[in-house]
């Protein structure tokens, strides 16, 4: 699914991340932790191929991103949704829209079926013509998920999806992404709340990875 051969990211001649090889299994649940600027939103990008590798090997869906042209990319990105802390949204669009925005930039047709029952499934079915302006915290992460699957991805890769909410939120969020990973996904998420991390493991299997000296570790989590 994601595969890391020796892989390196830097700038200005400094490695970032160095020697991370590991494989990320299609159906498999993972956690990715290390303190602030340790390299965590680098590592996720290059899982979704938005940075290339400075040394090593990725695979990404069976693929080597090396040589990859920008229109492969953005094919395989179709097949992978992303959710970032800092959800951005087109202001004037209504969350609906934004939703479908996906779909409108692959040429893809809406069906108004399957975006009411994904707006059902995230708890907004009610909230579809408001504003991104409209939104609460939780809303605007909830919305920034459907976002993220309305092209049916293999991958989902949320980074510090919790961040900004509180408990409750996170908690739904969180359920969320294991309905997803149930479902047969690949769920990557980035965070720094081990609470989170002890109530996935207590529903579903999942694996840490820890950042620390500029190198990916397997890590246990205690319950």
């Amino acid at each position: 699914m994601i595969e890391f051969k020796n892989v390196a990211y830097g700038y200005g001649g400094q490695d970032l991340l160095t020697e991370i090889s590991l494989s990320l299994a299609p159906g498999s649940f993972h956690f990715l932790t290390g303190p602030s600027g340790a390299g965590k939103t680098t590592f996720l990008k290059m899982c979704y191929s938005e940075l290339r590798a400075t040394a090593g090997q990725v695979h990404l869906l069976g693929h080597d991103t090396r040589n990859m042209s920008r229109d492969q990319v953005a094919e395989l990105r179709r097949k992978i949704g992303v959710v970032h802390q800092d959800c951005q949204f087109l202001d004037h669009l209504s969350v609906a829209e934004n939703v479908t925005l996906p779909l409108s930039v692959s040429d893809k047709q809406s069906n108004s079926t399957d975006l009411n029952e994904l707006m059902t499934w995230v708890g907004l079915s009610q909230r579809m013509d408001a504003l991104p302006a409209e939104l609460s915290g939780g809303e605007r992460q909830r919305v920034a998920l459907a976002r993220a699957v309305i092209m049916s991805p293999d991958v989902i890769i949320a980074d510090e999806p919790t961040g900004n909410v509180d408990w409750d939120m996170s908690l739904r969020l969180l359920q969320l992404l294991i309905e997803l990973n149930k479902m047969g996904k690949t769920v990557i998420i980035a965070t720094h709340d081990m609470h989170l991390i002890r109530q996935a493991k207590s529903q579903v299997q999942t694996r840490l990875l820890r950042i620390a000296n500029r190198r990916i570790q397997q890590a246990e989590v205690d319950l």
